[in-house]
């Protein structure tokens, strides 16, 4: 696949929307937990259920990838995508201007994101098998980089444009109905113009459709890169979980009310994304990482910005930490991915792709509740957390063989060929992928 094609490019733009408008919500949450009266653990706790749903049904759609095809599974998810958010906002509105009991409207905005959770993995496992289809083994770490770079963009696009959308008629609901409209109309263009052309693919060596999703949790090829993952991420679930309430806390002491903190929280979210869009853009093209560079870089750059966060209180410096573990992020997430992707066969590639987002539901469904409970006994207290994860993370890199090598140094040979060649094998159900 060529990365600067038109069907590489509305993928990066699934992506981009979809962080988009998860980082968009994610500015404007606390202040609207704030207004509600809620207690910041509470807020926490139930959205938990949305990633207990990322997480139980990402091996479906990586399934489902794998036989209904990539195109149509991508389709659905940004069908749910869009249900949700414009779900999501119809139920803070009607919390906000007192339609309904703020309960009431608080159970149907978790309602709104549990259909979220429950949708929200589809595209994105089906774009990244979409991509490993079809790049060779020596274009996937860069492919994949490219790929994980639209949810950087995506993270610098939510919180930029969120204040924007805050208008006097619609509130702090207003994002929310932005980037479902956003959602509807990348729906539309991706059902006209990505390509659909189905691609070879090995058989399973059992002869038939496993689900090998659940051999791969325990196979030791990509083991470790799982670990890894989930230490990270779950780390910058703690991170970006807390960041809101803090700065809102942060910005009290200077008289700064809540309902005034919205575009605070999207500069500080704004600096995180540009400083991942640096690393992802410019220092990893630049340097030409592989897998176990991205990967060391990544867990040390978080785990020294989570120090800067205990070290240095007050905006700046909660805006300057939360920026240097995004870079740390921008480095480990395209590690991991790109190299349990190289790890294992073409006929794996929608198992692993399931594996690695069923990783980021893992990583919001514990511990951004405990993070911010955390918080509550005592500010510091999240961060230190985060530090010993990182600091085990990356320990992990130079005790595990395979994470300190890297992957298998596969020759760069041209696996599949391009989406408008006829497979050689059976096509699925409905004769594309």
């Amino acid at each position: 696949m060529n990365l600067r094609s038109p069907a590489f490019m509305i993928l990066f733009a699934v992506s981009l929307i979809a962080a988009a408008g998860n980082m968009g919500l994610q500015s404007v949450l606390p202040t609207i937990g704030r207004e509600f009266g809620l207690r910041d653990t509470l807020v926490s706790a139930a959205f938990a259920i949305s990633a207990l749903m990322w997480t139980l049904t990402s091996p479906y759609w990586a399934r489902l990838s794998d036989s209904l095809g990539r195109k149509r599974v991508i389709m659905i998810g940004l069908g749910g995508f869009v249900l949700s958010m414009s779900g999501f906002g119809l139920a803070a509105s009607s919390g906000l201007e007192g339609w309904l009991a703020i309960i009431v409207a608080f159970a149907l905005m978790a309602v709104a994101r549990t259909i979220y959770g429950v949708f929200g993995s589809a595209a994105p496992i089906a774009s990244q098998a979409y991509v490993a289809d079809r790049t060779t083994p020596g274009q996937r770490t860069q492919a994949m980089s490219l790929l994980a770079s639209a949810q950087g963009l995506g993270t610098v696009v939510g919180p930029t444009l969120a204040p924007v959308f805050i208008l006097p008629f619609v509130g702090l609901a207003g994002p929310m109905y932005a980037f479902a409209l956003c959602g509807a109309v990348m729906l539309l263009i991706v059902w006209l113009k990505l390509p659909s052309g189905d691609v070879v693919r090995t058989p399973s060596p059992s002869g038939r459709r496993t689900d090998a999703a659940k051999g791969l949790w325990k196979d030791p090829r990509v083991r470790d890169y799982l670990l890894y993952g989930l230490l990270v991420t779950g780390a910058q679930a703690i991170n970006i979980s807390v960041l809101g309430f803090h700065i809102i806390d942060e910005l009290a002491v200077e008289g700064i009310a809540s309902g005034e903190t919205a575009a605070f929280i999207s500069i500080a979210m704004l600096a995180g994304a540009a400083a991942t869009l640096m690393v992802q853009w410019g220092l990893i093209p630049l340097l030409k990482l592989q897998a176990a560079d991205l990967m060391r870089w990544g867990a040390g750059l978080a785990l020294v910005g989570n120090l800067m966060s205990i070290a240095s209180p007050g905006y700046y410096g909660v805006v300057v930490g939360y920026a240097v573990v995004s870079m740390g992020v921008g480095f480990a997430r395209p590690g991991f991915t790109a190299g349990s992707s190289l790890s294992v066969g073409p006929h794996e590639q929608g198992a692993v792709a399931g594996l690695m987002m069923s990783l980021a539901g893992l990583s919001f469904l514990g511990p951004p509740v405990i993070g911010v409970a955390l918080y509550e006994l005592a500010e510091p207290a999240p961060f230190i957390a985060n530090a010993l994860l990182l600091a085990v993370a990356t320990a992990l890199c130079f005790a595990s063989a395979r994470l300190r090598v890297g992957p298998p140094d596969l020759p760069d040979r041209d696996e599949t060929p391009s989406p408008e060649t006829p497979p050689a094998s059976q096509p699925g159900p409905e004769g594309n992928r």
